[in-house]
């Protein structure tokens, strides 16, 4: 979108609609033929908009309602964000899996239907290897609406006053694709207040934002250890993906041995790229019902259960630097407030990735299910609360924010997509908004201990006496 354009629009919709709440309700996603059937099981690739439906009508609509303190002393002091990068482009070890299948559909497929014969005389494979991630045009937007919508939702805390003055702060990590969405954040903010006078710098900190890259012991026994992930392979392998590749094979009128779990993979993934990128419904998406897509979001949960989620102890511990970086953030909020002195960092908007967001996610204790996910149980995971396709869309975030409710009550409220949540184990009837003395007792022995240096050591045997 040029930004003459953006700008315009933006101020439309703040100036006519104000900072008032937006939200509509009856907005169904099912009945537009160009959202996917199965846009909502599309796991990590899947769009901001399907977490949050009423966007797909107003793409800057918000609900302050769900913003409501215990009481009307409550004032924000303090907001930390942390953010998923905007809407990329696919990996090149991603776009090399959807060539081959391409070629495959091209040269292979037997199928008279409409969509088949789309594929094979109409669409061409766009997508190159030397695209590998990078931020695309709907990712820059991601970043620039929810920069306004934030600012909507905590206007005394994300303002101009406030930008100006230095008092929001960001941090992001080195990859490409999180720079550029750092930058669309800000161009959302600047944009919004037509600030063409200044511009405002970024902090690149991979020790925060890629913390996994980091920590030996994560790298060692999880990301390059197979066996670390053995149960995602045997439900590649096992029944209900073999179905689902039969079913494509069916489709394509192809032998079932021709649709490899990769394969299979990629055009899941085509069907994600091409709605996320290009909001169309795509004829890629074709080749999956319902009940497919349910299996390939599980494949998908199953991998981040295990590779970054609570499948093993050194995924969460990993975000231990970041952990202690948000409390200790808070904290100095909460010191100068009570000493009377304005909160120094008022906003601090941290970029990072699905990976940077899922173990802090872990180590707070969200989305626990009663049984880990497994290859063996599928069937009884329907109801499960790990649920990528809800947690980490494109341009996912969690919000922290701390409140001084008078008397030197301080107040502590999490959201994870614009949505409010509770902190598990808090349970009082103020739980989305719990006291923040409460907060930390309850992460007392994190905050004591999970040291990054100590759990991300390898422990070596000792030597043979």
């Amino acid at each position: 979108m040029p930004d003459i354009v953006w700008k315009v629009t933006v101020l439309y919709f703040t100036t006519i609609l104000g900072f008032c709440c937006c939200f509509h309700t009856d907005v169904n996603p099912e009945d537009n033929p160009n959202i996917p059937a199965i846009a909502k099981y599309l796991a990590t690739k899947g769009r901001y908009e399907e977490v949050n439906p009423h966007l797909i009508d107003d793409i800057l609509a918000v609900n302050r309602s769900i913003l409501q303190p215990p009481s009307a002393q409550c004032r924000e002091i303090h907001l930390t964000a942390i953010i998923r990068h905007g809407t990329r482009y696919p990996t090149s070890k991603n776009v090399k899996k959807m060539q081959k299948l391409y070629e495959l559909v091209k040269s292979s497929a037997a199928a008279k239907q409409s969509w088949l014969r789309e594929i094979q005389t109409q669409w061409r494979m766009w997508y190159t290897e030397d695209m590998d991630g990078r931020l695309v045009q709907k990712g820059v937007d991601d970043h620039k609406h929810l920069a306004v919508r934030l600012s909507k939702l905590f206007p005394t805390m994300i303002s101009e006053e406030k930008l100006r003055g230095g008092f929001i702060k960001f941090i992001t990590s080195s990859k490409h694709r999180c720079v550029n969405s750092t930058l669309s954040f800000k161009a959302g903010l600047t944009g919004l207040w037509a600030i063409t006078d200044k511009e405002f710098d970024h902090a690149v900190n991979d020790a925060l934002m890629r913390f996994f890259d980091h920590c030996t012991r994560f790298v060692e026994e999880v990301d390059n250890n197979p066996s670390a992930v053995s149960e995602v392979d045997k439900f590649r392998q096992g029944p209900e993906m073999r179905r689902v590749q039969e079913k494509i094979a069916d489709r394509l009128r192809v032998p079932y041995d021709n649709i490899t779990d990769d394969l299979t993979e990629a055009a899941f993934d085509l069907c994600a790229y091409e709605f996320a990128i290009k909001a169309v419904n795509s004829p890629w998406c074709q080749l999956f019902d319902e009940s497919d897509a349910k299996v390939m979001e599980y494949a998908t949960d199953l991998r981040e259960f295990w590779k970054r989620g609570y499948g093993h102890d050194i995924n969460s511990k990993a975000s231990c630097a970041l952990f202690h970086d948000i409390f200790s953030r808070l904290n100095k909020a909460a010191g100068e407030n009570k000493s009377g002195q304005q909160v120094n960092e008022a906003v601090t908007v941290q970029v990072g990735h699905a990976e940077t967001l899922l173990p802090l996610l872990t180590l707070l204790g969200f989305f626990k299910d009663s049984d880990a996910l497994t290859s063996t149980n599928y069937a009884s995971q329907t109801q499960r609360s790990f649920r990528t396709s809800h947690m980490l869309p494109y341009a996912a975030n969690l919000l922290l924010v701390l409140y001084d409710c008078g008397g030197g009550e301080l107040r502590l409220q999490p959201l994870l997509n614009e949505k409010t949540m509770t902190f598990p184990g808090l349970t009082d009837q103020r739980a989305s908004m719990p006291l923040y003395e409460d907060v930390k007792k309850h992460y007392r022995e994190l905050l004591q201990g999970c040291d990054f240096e100590a759990e991300c050591q390898l422990f070596k045997p000792p030597a043979d006496v």
